[in-house]
């Protein structure tokens, strides 16, 4: 793989990695993929990831996808998006503003409402979740549909307990039982500012956090695997600790770092 490479996309049923853990780097960024032991009952991974990244233009546009039933509904959800890319793009080259990450947002909206991707949902099998992370200057913005996690690592944010980005949300899904088909979709979005200095940014699927023993379930055992190492080896060290730990489902992590020279918010008496 050249590390130079700008977008990426992949779903587990293309290759499983049951019973393997892969560390992939792509440019400054890692996506590591174990697909669960099959010891523990595993046969089929229903994870997917797309990514894109832009170090001249300063972003990056990742999306983790955890399906079940079937990996169709990641396949189609991947598939929508890259119909957009140039659109997601396009916003994205443009300087940060208070209307570039609403901009984002409606788009993701417009592709997910679309009558064309609604129809194709009904006639997949199975439906996933789906975390979409934009990183744009010295600010992340997220778009959550089920129950993938976010973390934001940085010494002043663990100082006050504060790893976990999102909140995982169940029975909310796109596919064959479909939120953007109900009468009002449910989902979550935010936006927060990166702080001064070294930034690092974890997207996973569920497997992680699930692995018999909760290992992981805590943010800041997270936190504890991956600083003060890279972030292969801190995504290596994850992934081969929950395989240790005979974990059946797939785990799909993508991470990297952010370094921001420019000064975050403080409280006026600070």
């Amino acid at each position: 793989m050249v590390k130079q490479r700008k977008q990426f996309s992949w779903i587990g049923s293309e290759h499983t990695y049951i019973d393997q853990m892969d560390i992939l780097p792509l440019g400054h960024m890692v996506l590591g993929r174990f697909g669960g032991n099959s010891a523990a009952g595993q046969s089929k991974n229903e994870d997917g990831c797309l990514i894109w990244l832009e170090d001249k233009e300063d972003w990056e546009f990742v999306m983790v996808l955890d399906a079940h039933n079937s990996a169709q509904s990641a396949e189609l959800v991947i598939s929508q998006v890259e119909n957009h890319k140039k659109q997601i793009a396009s916003l994205l080259s443009g300087k940060v503003s208070v209307s570039l990450f609403k901009g984002i947002e409606n788009v993701l909206l417009q592709l997910f409402q679309e009558d064309s991707f609604k129809e194709d949902c009904r006639q997949v099998q199975g439906e996933t979740a789906c975390l979409i992370v934009v990183r744009k200057g010295k600010y992340l913005y997220w778009f959550s549909v089920g129950d993938c996690l976010l973390y934001l690592f940085h010494p002043e944010l663990a100082a006050f307990g504060q790893y976990q980005l999102n909140q995982r949300h169940f029975y909310e899904w796109v596919g064959q039982v479909n939120t953007f088909a109900q009468e009002a979709p449910c989902y979550s979005s935010g936006t927060r500012e990166l702080r001064q200095g070294e930034n690092q940014i974890l997207l996973t699927t569920d497997g992680l956090v699930e692995c018999p023993g909760g290992i992981f379930a805590e943010p800041e055992s997270i936190w504890q695997e991956c600083k003060d190492t890279d972030t292969a080896a801190g995504v290596a060290g994850l992934l081969a600790k929950i395989q240790k730990n005979h974990v059946r489902d797939s785990t799909t992590v993508v991470s990297w770092k952010v370094n921001i020279d420019e000064a975050a918010a403080y409280a006026s008496n600070q």
